[in-house]
């Protein structure tokens, strides 16, 4: 947004310094208009002398207009060359900061469109995340049921002291290793004495 700003204010200098060329180019044609109208007036002054002094101060005056107007013409050609030029390198400038602006435009919109299915994915994940909590809750509570009944069946064999405080997994374990030792120890007793 801030890049399109930047671009639109460049856009406006440039049209700005277009419109005051245009006006410049404008002066001196009106300029040029008012040259021709003085020298029409200088024309119909003339016409109220006599021949021969019409024909002395035309030649003089307009030897005279002709070199000032000459002059006025060639710079005011030079002038509007120049400024047709600048004209020409503006709309230039102009039409590239409008490329640049629609460029920006499709950057952020893109920009927008990656953040939208960033923000899809982000909601998938968490709802996936909620799922496998669910599931480790659900597991954890299954989990725990099954050590309960481990514990209860272990130590609710004839021999084995009870708890006095909460048991860990290895203690647990160490308990049914305990069981299982001795009745592999009694099994094979019973069969080296023969019996079944």
């Amino acid at each position: 947004t801030g890049a399109i700003s930047s671009l639109q204010r460049q856009m406006e200098i440039q049209e700005s310094k277009l419109r005051r060329i245009r006006s410049e180019k404008e002066l001196l044609q009106q300029q040029l208009r008012e040259r021709e109208v003085q020298l029409q007036a200088v024309s119909d002054k003339f016409c109220s002398l006599t021949e021969e002094q019409r024909q002395e101060e035309v030649v003089a005056m307009m030897e005279e207009e002709n070199h000032n107007l000459q002059q006025v013409v060639t710079e005011q050609e030079f002038q509007l060359s120049e400024q047709n030029k600048l004209i020409s390198e503006l709309q230039g400038t102009i039409s590239q900061l409008q490329a640049e602006a629609v460029t920006t435009r499709l950057h952020l919109l893109e920009q927008k469109q990656a953040q939208k299915k960033i923000q899809s994915q982000l909601e998938a994940l968490q709802h996936t995340e909620l799922q496998t909590r669910v599931a480790l809750d659900l597991i954890s509570s299954k989990f725990e049921r099954y050590r309960n009944k481990i514990i209860q069946a272990t130590f609710s064999v004839e021999g084995i002291q009870d708890p006095q405080a909460e048991l860990t997994d290895d203690e647990v374990l160490e308990a049914m290793q305990k069981i299982i030792n001795e009745r592999t120890e009694f099994q094979q007793m019973l069969k080296n004495k023969g019996s079944k």
